[in-house]
């Protein structure tokens, strides 16, 4: 019989004496038998942490009051028991005792036995939304293998990637690299999910060319897995579930280059990467799913197949493309490639402007319910439309609106950590400066002097 030392069992009974309460009343009380809760009570019996919780609610105390009592007692005094343990560390997981999670998990580490069943448990935490034990769960799985190149360590680098991915921009840029290089260690279907991640991720920190290198990467992936599934000899079934269709991944990365190669100014290759994901007859599947993303890179392919002439310089279809974007919900990155336009080859677009007035003031107010990563694409869009309507209102020599868009998107880009973004906002306000009023000059210094104490060397491109 396993032993427990005095100070649960002690407590337990003096509580009893002191409310003069027998152990068969007790035993009513929290619904155990009354062998059970004597020999609880004279320590001669082991207690698990469900009976633990029953003897605190039947004592008045909180559920977690005598966890730390409990892991010296009955876990570090006693021979590891899994069965004990893993019940113990999910209770403490609910009533968000972290602390005491560490405790026990430091204790199992040292047995190569525990790290997979440490990682399972990490695997259920993950989507259940308990992200602070899933990752420390882990973080410590992936120290304990960080000399082995197994898929279980890639696994756990890849729910840390996407853990810690949050609105500090800088701080992505660090998790993104960390993550590279365990990419190729992930079966086929988590690796299509990665590289879309870290596709959208980098796209989101107009890293142009590590966009076009893992949608590239995406793409190819992709093509094989279809042909395994659809058009080879023996068909597969795919293992794992995908976040959505497998056609997907190989025309969402046809989109990605295309947004790529646009950015970069080579509209010719964007184009070819627009076809690719506009003529979708090949995709075999007929369910409602296929159909829904089908309609959506059919739209997706027309509107970008007017951006793509309109960066080109064709601005003959701006009229036909303002048009095509009045009957979509969200126009907030259309606007975004109005006003690239019109700051590129100088055209007025005040009467645009006007007409879309309403979405832009309600943008301006409205919050995003978007996953992490499409929030990260948001953000960036958000911060480069205030710049950009910066630009083309200053450069018309309207200052007073064109400064107020410019704080604006400095002070956003500042909380993202964007450097890019925010090297873009200070050479524009550098070229304007003299025509700012006192009090956005003020608020413009401010920022800046905030923006050099957090460790950015601020310089315009």
């Amino acid at each position: 019989m396993e032993e427990i030392t005095p100070m649960i069992s002690t407590e337990i009974g003096k509580y009893l004496k002191q409310n003069r309460i027998t152990l068969t009343e007790f035993g009513h009380i929290i619904d155990l038998n009354v062998g059970t809760v004597s020999g609880i009570v004279s320590g001669n019996r082991s207690i698990s942490v469900n009976q633990l919780d029953r003897i605190t609610a039947g004592m008045g105390l909180t559920p977690d009051h005598f966890y730390e009592c409990y892991i010296e007692e009955c876990i570090m005094e006693s021979p590891l028991n899994w069965r004990k343990i893993s019940p113990f560390l999910y209770r403490c997981v609910e009533l968000g005792r972290l602390d005491c999670i560490k405790r026990v998990v430091s204790l199992l580490l040292d047995t190569s036995v525990y790290i997979p069943l440490l990682f399972e448990m990490a695997e259920d935490l993950f989507p259940k939304g308990y992200p602070d034990a899933a990752a420390y769960l882990y973080e410590s799985v992936a120290e304990s293998e960080r000399k082995q190149h197994s898929e279980r360590l890639a696994v756990c680098q890849y729910r840390l990637f996407s853990l810690r991915i949050g609105k500090d921009q800088a701080h992505n840029l660090q998790t993104a690299v960390r993550f590279e290089p365990f990419v190729d260690r992930l079966d086929e279907i988590d690796q299509l999910d990665a590289l879309k991640d870290l596709a959208n991720l980098y796209r989101s920190l107009s890293m142009w060319d590590k966009v076009y290198k893992f949608s590239c990467q995406m793409y190819k992936l992709g093509q094989i897995q279809y042909d395994l599934v659809h058009n080879s000899k023996r068909k597969i079934k795919l293992e794992k579930k995908l976040s959505g269709p497998l056609f997907v991944y190989i025309a969402y990365a046809e989109l990605m280059c295309a947004h790529a190669c646009d950015a970069n100014g080579d509209h010719e290759q964007a184009f070819e990467h627009i076809r690719g994901y506009t003529d979708l007859s090949w995709v075999k599947e007929t369910d409602s799913d296929t159909l829904h993303w089908l309609g959506q890179f059919q739209q997706w392919s027309k509107i970008n197949t007017y951006v793509n002439r309109l960066m080109s310089g064709d601005i003959s279809v701006l009229s036909d493309y303002v048009e095509h974007i009045l009957g979509e919900k969200h126009i907030f990155a259309e606007l975004l490639n109005v006003v690239e336009v019109a700051n590129r080859y100088d055209i007025d677009i005040d009467h645009i402007l006007q007409r879309f007035e309403p979405q832009i003031a309600a943008y301006r107010d409205s919050e995003h319910t978007n996953t992490l990563t499409e929030q990260q694409v948001i953000l960036e869009e958000n911060v480069r439309f205030w710049y950009k309507l910066a630009k083309y209102n200053l450069n018309r020599g309207r200052y007073s609106y064109g400064f107020k868009c410019l704080i604006d998107a400095f002070e956003q880009a500042i909380t993202l950590k964007h450097a890019l973004l925010i090297a873009n906002c200070v050479g524009l306000f550098e070229r304007f400066k003299a025509y700012a009023e006192p009090g956005i000059l003020a608020r413009y210094n401010m920022w800046e002097r905030n923006d050099r104490k957090d460790g950015f060397s601020i310089c315009s491109d």
